[in-house]
């Protein structure tokens, strides 16, 4: 019973802060061993997995939520993030199942009949990412983003839809290095981009237009521990990066 109370105090206290009726829900995609991960959390007392998310507090801007919502899962402050679709089905959303998979009585359900929830995606390094529960969950793990289960609501669609549209940004913009660890070979950035693309990439070609963009910076060092020779290391300029990124927006 002092559980419930308190579940249902931290739920009304959290609705009272905030702006009900519009949320925000985060695709965090990492990589590592060549798979693309997604990180999902799952709800305190169930099997029901979602996306990390939350609502807007009265007091602050839409970005600086994602920001902190980001932070709160990952433990990282500096985020690759974008926000790529509004999701506002009629029928998206159901509080009621929010409770009942929690084991909590309907009739206490404070959540709003309806709510629209703002899309982002980010991109974070998988070796820096500590995962964090929150009052309302018991895990908070990586999947492959070929092995997501079900989700609430609508969230199979939003990463869905993030997926597409981190794919149409990796076309033309190169924002995998946010993927990646600060040193990584040609041929890493390389298998990265066919991973989240979905077919490969001609090895000239890609290496090419890689340098094109006058960022990467060749360091003394070879990665070691391969059978052949063994490949020079890059680090991508931060400054000329940003630079780049805020004049191809």
């Amino acid at each position: 019973m002092d559980e419930l109370i308190a579940v249902l105090t931290e739920i009304k206290a959290l609705f009272n802060r905030s702006l009900s009726e519009l949320s925000i829900d985060c695709v965090v995609f990492g990589f590592h061993d060549n798979q693309l991960k997604v990180l999902l959390l799952r709800v305190k007392g169930s099997n029901a997995w979602s996306l990390p998310g939350g609502w807007i507090y009265k007091t602050e801007d839409v970005e600086h939520a994602a920001y902190r919502i980001l932070q709160e899962r990952t433990g990282l402050d500096a985020i690759f993030l974008q926000q790529f679709y509004a999701f506002g089905a009629n029928q998206r959303y159901n509080g009621k199942e929010v409770m009942s998979r929690m084991g909590l009585p309907p009739e206490h359900n404070f959540f709003p009949e309806r709510a629209v929830s703002i899309g982002y995606y980010a991109l974070v390094e998988y070796s820096l990412v500590a995962p964090k529960t929150d009052f309302f969950t018991d895990e908070c793990r990586w999947w492959d983003v070929t092995e997501i289960p079900d989700l609430l609501f609508d969230h199979n669609d939003i990463v869905s839809t993030a997926l597409k549209t981190l794919r149409r940004q990796f076309d033309y913009q190169p924002i995998g290095f946010n993927l990646l660890p600060e040193k990584f070979t040609l041929i890493e950035l390389q298998k990265l981009h066919e991973t989240v693309l979905g077919h490969p990439l001609d090895r000239g070609n890609f290496q090419k237009k890689m340098l094109s963009y006058g960022f990467l910076e060749r360091q003394e060092e070879r990665k070691t521990g391969g059978a052949h020779k063994a490949p020079y290391l890059y680090r991508f300029d931060a400054e000329k990066y940003e630079t780049y990124l805020r004049d191809n927006e």
